[in-house]
């Protein structure tokens, strides 16, 4: 009975396997890379983790109320400028409109909000663009992208806050939250290389001595001359602007083509505060209080003039 029960756990086991096999692979693309490889898209040094393949430095902004009440729903929304009728280099050499992908720190205890509980002008907002937690273990981290950037250079996080009176390690405090937003293609593949988002510069001195673009394929080829007669080829890739002419003398690391890269990445962050409904209940009693104290205060100043008056008078 026992070698019956092996048998058949084996059996499922093998299942599973060559099922698993079967299943299709996850797309390699953004977020997909950072989550793979950081268990948190933010350093130690404050960087995120973004600014690894996206070199160049962009403006983004976050928008945040200062504060919240617990259980609540409220927007983030980080905007990411740039100018849309810019056209960006693919990998395949041609050019398209730029994407965008963004990636939101919360504190702890903040969380995506549920989709019943998020105002129907902000599903509105959100048509079309997928938000989801960074991980399973990291609910307060949310990532989006890569969705296309002209319809969405501001993307709204509906995020609900947490409740202290149900999770004790929450607390009434003022909280960081960090966002990091890129637009484009990365200048560095996530295995290290560079990607064709990049400026070609000569690997070697000498005399340019030939420019030839292959018709085909939509590639050029420098020939660069060394003073010993030696012959250095360098192939560029299609859709780069080739400066690079015939009988141009270069030094080594000099500019064959202009820069393609028109995005980038940028960081920002802002505060919110986990405000005590109690405390906010607190404050208005001691406003009204001094309110009603000043009140008294002017009515009592008005019967002792009264007084005074009378008293002049007799």
């Amino acid at each position: 009975m026992k070698k019956q029960f092996k048998t058949l756990i084996c059996s499922i086991s093998a299942a599973f396997m060559v099922f698993g096999n079967l299943l299709p692979e996850t797309a390699q693309a953004y977020p997909i890379y950072a989550q793979q490889a950081y268990a948190n898209p933010r350093e130690a040094n404050g960087r995120i983790a973004c600014a690894n393949c996206h070199l160049a430095q962009k403006p983004t902004a976050i928008e945040s109320p200062s504060a919240v009440l617990p259980d609540t729903v409220f927007e983030a929304i980080v905007k990411i400028p740039y100018d849309v009728s810019k056209k960006q280099l693919v990998a395949s050499g041609d050019r398209g409109p730029l994407n965008v992908g963004a990636v939101v720190i919360l504190p702890d205890g903040f969380k995506l909000a549920p989709p019943s509980r998020v105002p129907s002008e902000v599903k509105a907002k959100n048509k079309g663009v997928y938000i989801s937690p960074y991980s399973s273990k990291s609910e307060n981290i949310l990532v989006v992208g890569p969705i296309l950037g002209d319809k969405n250079r501001e993307i709204a996080f509906p995020v609900l806050s947490p409740d202290p009176a149900k999770d004790p390690k929450v607390k009434f405090l003022k909280y960081p939250i960090y966002v990091g937003a890129n637009r484009g293609r990365g200048q560095i593949n996530p295995n290290g290389d560079k990607s064709n988002n990049n400026p070609v510069l000569a690997i070697a001195p000498g005399l340019i001595s030939a420019v030839d673009q292959d018709a085909k394929s939509g590639s050029t080829t420098v020939a660069i001359t060394a003073p010993d007669g030696t012959i250095t080829e360098q192939k560029i890739s299609k859709g780069l602007n080739v400066i690079a002419k015939p009988g141009q003398a270069v030094t080594k690391d000099t500019l064959l083509t202009t820069d393609p890269n028109i995005g980038g990445f940028g960081q920002a962050e802002t505060e919110i505060v986990l405000q005590n409904p109690d405390r906010i209940i607190g404050y208005l009693v001691f406003c009204l209080a001094v309110v009603l104290c000043q009140i008294f205060l002017v009515i009592k100043k008005k019967q002792f003039e009264k007084v005074q008056a009378a008293e002049m008078n007799f």
